[in-house]
C-alpha cells in the first residue's frame, strides 16, 4: 500500500465527491493506494505544499496553474474532473442587464483589491462594446460569501462565481441572479476543477498518480449512473443535514458536472497565459505544453497504467 496524500482546494463541498466516492468504495485501496485528504483552514497555496512535502498532489483552477508556471514555479496539471462554467453574478433588480452596465459598480472577489478580478471585469465591459478603466470599479472583499453580499447590498457584483453553486445558492435563497458568463463572451473559461503536482513528483510517482486517475474516473461514473447513493456518500461523510434545501440543490446541481473528459487542450492554457499578458497581469509567455499534459490519460486508453500488484 503506497501512501498518497492530496489538497484540496477549499473546505470539503460536493466538488469534492469523486473523492468521496472512492475513499468509501474502497478503490483507492483496491489499486493499493492509501490516500489522505487535506482539507485547508485557510485557502492555501498548494504548489508551497507540495514542495515541502506536506502533499503529493493538489485540487486547484487553471487560472492558479497558468499564473504559477508564469511565475516560474514547478507545476504542472495533469486532469480535469469537474467542467462547469464561472463568471459574474448579480441581482436582476439592479438594473443590470448587460456586461457594460457594470461600469461604476461595487466588486466583491476573493482577491480583492488585487488585479486580476479587477481584469477579468474590464475585459468582460470591453468585450461588450464599453470602454472601462479599472478605476471606475469598487473593489471589495467579501471572501467567498459572494450570495451574501449581493443580498445585503454590499456588493453589486460578484466575480469568480460557479454556475452550480452560487447561483444555485441565490435561487434557493428567493433571489433572482442574472450570470454573465466569461466563455460565452470570449474570455478565458473558468469552472473547472483540475490536479497538478510538481514536475518532479509527476516523474517520481507517475504510476500511483495514474492509478489515483482511474480511481476518479470510476468514481464520476458511478457518480452519473448512481445519483441517490453518491448524494448519501456525501452527506454520510461531510455529516450535513439532507434536509438543507440550499444544500440539497447545490448537490443536486453539482452531480451534473463531474465529466467523462479528463483531458484539455493545450490551447485553453495558450488562450489563458495571453489574456493573462494582454490585461498586463505577466510580462511572459510559455509554450503550452509548459502547462499541462495528457500523458497519463493517453497512457490509460492504451492500457499502459498497472493495478500496482
Amino acid at each position: 500500500m503506497e501512501s498518497l496524500k492530496f489538497g484540496l482546494e477549499w473546505y470539503l463541498n460536493p466538488n469534492h465527491l469523486p473523492f468521496l466516492v472512492g475513499i468509501d468504495k474502497g478503490w483507492f485501496a483496491e489499486v493499493h493506494l492509501d490516500v489522505e485528504m487535506i482539507e485547508p483552514e485557510a485557502h492555501f497555496d498548494a504548489i508551497d505544499e507540495i514542495y515541502k512535502g506536506n502533499m503529493d498532489l493538489a485540487v486547484t483552477e487553471p487560472l492558479h496553474l497558468v499564473q504559477d508556471r508564469l511565475q516560474n514555479h514547478d507545476v504542472v496539471g495533469f486532469s480535469r474532473y469537474l467542467q462547469s462554467d464561472s463568471g459574474v453574478m448579480f441581482l436582476k433588480d439592479k438594473g443590470i442587464t448587460r456586461p457594460r452596465d457594470m461600469i461604476g459598480k461595487r466588486l466583491t472577489y476573493p482577491s480583492a483589491p488585487g488585479p486580476t478580478g479587477l481584469a477579468f471585469i474590464k475585459s468582460l465591459i470591453e468585450a461588450d462594446g464599453g470602454h472601462c478603466d479599472v478605476n471606475d470599479l469598487i473593489p471589495i472583499n467579501k471572501g467567498f460569501y459572494h450570495t451574501d453580499a449581493l443580498i445585503n447590498d454590499e456588493a453589486d457584483i460578484a466575480f469568480s462565481v460557479q454556475q452550480h453553486h452560487e447561483l444555485i445558492e441565490a435561487r434557493e435563497r428567493g433571489y433572482e441572479p442574472g450570470f454573465f458568463s466569461l466563455k460565452e463572451w470570449g474570455l478565458p473559461a473558468g469552472g473547472n476543477l483540475i490536479l497538478v503536482t510538481s514536475r518532479e513528483v509527476f516523474s517520481k510517482r507517475h504510476e500511483e498518480i495514474g492509478r489515483f486517475l482511474e480511481v476518479l474516473k470510476r468514481s464520476n461514473e458511478f457518480i452519473r449512473n448512481n445519483r441517490e447513493e453518491a448524494k448519501e456518500i456525501y452527506y454520510q461523510f461531510t455529516k450535513k443535514d439532507p434536509m438543507n434545501a440550499i444544500e440539497a440543490a447545490i448537490v443536486n446541481a453539482t452531480l451534473n458536472y463531474f465529466t467523462e473528459d479528463f483531458s484539455m487542450p493545450l490551447d485553453y492554457f495558450d488562450h489563458l497565459q495571453k489574456w493573462l499578458k494582454q490585461s498586463e497581469l505577466t510580462d511572459s509567455l510559455l509554450e503550452p505544453d509548459e502547462f499541462w499534459t495528457n500523458e497519463l490519460l493517453l497512457e490509460k486508453s492504451r492500457g499502459g497504467v498497472n493495478s500496482g500488484n
